[in-house]
């Protein structure tokens, strides 16, 4: 006999939303992680600089969680067990290397204000944009927070080719295939705003020439300029707190410290797993939220699998860097106080170069640095009067074939000097935009994609995005062409995560598709 209804591999966010929606259903669940906490990249510590310092050391602004169906149908009981958003009015900006800087408003009428003085017609132009995307989002959103393989996907594409007509609805995909170069420098004339939607499509595992591109662009300025750029108060392991409250007050179970170590196939079908441990658990369902390679060659080791054309690649890598500091930032260019996420880059070639180099197997010149400072918006992240910076380069290479700028001796794996070298490059860049850094900076703290793939065995690579998000490998080819949605070839075994369409971020779509369609 089963003794669960549903057995989920994995605490991350895809996990949580699939764990608490089943379980509100009324069905039994057990989520089961490796780690001795639960959350996967919804990880903050005190202990990762200063005590009285917390920092998210991976995944922490909410957007996506906030704009999808997840949010939707979990949003109030996550809030009675403590689930709390800070915001601020300014979700990003970019900061240029002459210290120029254009700030990202939630007024939309401010933001087409702004970019018109920096060229004329680029402010209409963003009303064009993200006015588009509004007028479509409900096919938009329908299209990416659902199985795209199925007759619901079908009849939302039959509704809208009736609506717009086969001829526009072609144009449509033909337009949202657009890389973000291809939107950028066809639409906006001011290397400002250029500058500060650029970096954006590093955050979907692309680069700027990559396919579709300039669409998933568009939904980001869309969503922040609606929703912003909200973190979860006291930091992202807050929401993996609140989301074991609601599963555990639902009737569910999470074990952590019990590591799966084989899913058990009878013919033709799972029915439980074994753990590191020899424990056997039995379930009608079981659902890995892994990625594809823990899966299949790991979890399933031994068992025939469907043999794909081609082997999953995984992207580049990821690296962090985080700081304690003693006051107030003294930013060099006025009006940052409150931003939440600051891109220091030049614009669409400066992110092409650093991630090119990285996906050449190269540290970097001038990476692309996303600044985050969660204590504006939760004060409670550090003491009162103290400050704290969340760092990311969504840049860096997994293994490295050498440093671009020809200063730093590498190796072929990341060591502890080549992660200190590389973020003292960082840090001089972020130093010359702020006039008191050697006043304020206590403590640093830095995480090679080495290192966060130790964290977190489904960082392959220190790769956050679940595999590399070029379009052979993502929509309905994702994992693998030949996979169905969620399915992996073995009845009741269900695949989820960023590895999994609608693919990576903190939206847990593929853990709401797989609920809904167990019946949640």
């Amino acid at each position: 006999m089963a003794q669960f209804d549903h057995l989920i591999i994995g605490s991350g966010i895809n996990a949580l939303v699939a764990a608490a929606m089943l379980s509100k259903k009324g069905d039994s669940v057990l989520v089961v992680e490796r780690e001795n906490r639960i959350g996967g990249c919804l990880f903050t510590s005190d202990q990762v600089t200063l005590p009285g310092f917390h920092h998210d050391v991976m995944a922490a602004t909410f957007v996506l969680f906030l704009t999808g169906p997840a949010h939707g149908v979990l949003g109030s009981d996550l809030a009675k067990h403590g689930l709390e958003f800070c915001h601020s009015p300014h979700p990003t900006a970019a900061l240029r290397p002459d210290g120029s800087a254009l700030v990202l408003s939630m007024d939309r009428a401010e933001n087409i204000a702004a970019f018109n003085a920096r060229a004329a017609g680029d402010g209409d132009q963003h009303a064009t944009d993200v006015g588009a995307i509004e007028r479509d989002a409900d096919f938009l959103f329908s299209l990416l927070g659902q199985s795209l393989w199925s007759r619901q996907a079908a009849w939302l594409m039959a509704k809208e080719a009736w609506k717009k007509g086969l001829g526009p609805l072609k144009a449509w995909f033909g337009e949202a295939l657009e890389p973000a170069r291809g939107w950028l420098e066809t639409q906006y004339t001011s290397p400002a705003v250029q500058a500060l939607w650029a970096p954006w499509v590093l955050h979907v595992g692309l680069t700027p020439e990559a396919s579709y591109g300039g669409q998933m662009s568009r939904v980001i300025a869309f969503a922040l300029e609606a929703a912003g750029a909200p973190v979860v108060k006291g930091g992202a392991g807050q929401a993996a707190a609140a989301f074991q409250a609601l599963i555990e007050a639902n009737g569910g179970t999470v074990r952590t410290g019990v590591e799966a170590r084989k899913i058990i196939i009878e013919q033709g079908k799972a029915v439980g797993i074994v753990t590191a441990e020899g424990e056997r658990i039995l379930a009608k369902n079981v659902i890995a939220s892994t990625a594809p390679g823990q899966l299949y060659e790991g979890l399933l080791a031994g068992e025939e699998t469907p043999a794909p054309s081609k082997k999953f690649r995984h992207g580049r890598g990821n690296f962090q860097l985080h700081y304690a500091l003693d006051g107030p930032i003294e930013w060099a260019c006025g009006g940052l106080d409150d931003v939440a996420l600051i891109h220091l880059t030049d614009g669409i070639d400066a992110v092409s170069k650093s991630s090119n180099e990285a996906e050449r197997g190269m540290l970097p010149a001038v990476p692309t640095i996303c600044v985050g400072q969660p204590h504006r918006l939760d004060p409670t992240r550090c003491p009162e009067g103290k400050a704290v910076l969340w760092l990311q380069i969504p840049d860096a290479p997994s293994v490295i074939k050498g440093d671009a700028a020809g200063e730093i001796v590498t190796e072929a794996e990341w060591s502890e000097a080549m992660r200190e070298a590389f973020a003292d490059r960082i840090e001089g860049i972020l130093a010359a935009h702020i006039t008191n850094w050697d006043r304020i900076k206590l403590k640093r703290r830095a995480y090679s994609p080495a290192d966060l793939a130790e964290m977190n065995v489904n960082l392959v690579g220190g790769d956050p995005y679940g595999g590399a998000c070029t379009l052979d490998q993502f929509f309905v080819w994702r994992p693998f062409a030949g996979q169905v949605n969620n399915a992996t070839g073995f009845k009741n075994l269900h695949h989820i995560g960023a590895s999994t369409h609608p693919g990576p971020g903190l939206g847990g779509g593929s853990g709401f598709n797989l609920a809904k369609k167990l019946g949640a």
